[in-house]
């Protein structure tokens, strides 16, 4: 059997609290999670705002994975709140690489390789 593993990267993404701002999603300096692999990991007795997390979600998979230097995703980390009056911003840091195998992470099989 051929190597099925691949690498995604964890990410750590910490809420950017401006001092003296408005903040309405109920950030605070230091609130932070994780994501390993496809689980999302928050320390005990933190939260997100839901709304928050609906506007970093959609980026976190591209994040987890290789992407060219030249790709804005490579060098963009900050994502606004999308509460247009709240000054707070999600900032996605790339932090350790994590391998997993395609088997077990689907049920869908490898295509045949066709060489």
């Amino acid at each position: 059997m051929s190597d099925d593993s691949f690498e995604l990267y964890d990410l750590r993404v910490e809420a950017i609290v401006p001092e003296g701002k408005p903040i309405y999603c109920g950030a605070r300096p230091g609130d932070h999670f994780e994501l390993r692999g496809e689980m999302l990991h928050m320390p005990d007795g933190q939260g997100f705002s839901i709304y928050s997390l609906s506007a970093v979600l959609p980026l976190l998979a591209a994040k987890q994975r290789d992407t060219h230097r030249n790709d804005w995703m490579t060098s963009d980390a900050e994502i606004a709140c999308p509460d247009p009056n709240c000054a707070s911003r999600l900032k996605i840091t790339r932090i350790g690489r994590r391998r997993f195998s395609h088997a077990e992470t689907t049920a869908v099989a490898l295509p045949k390789d066709d060489a």
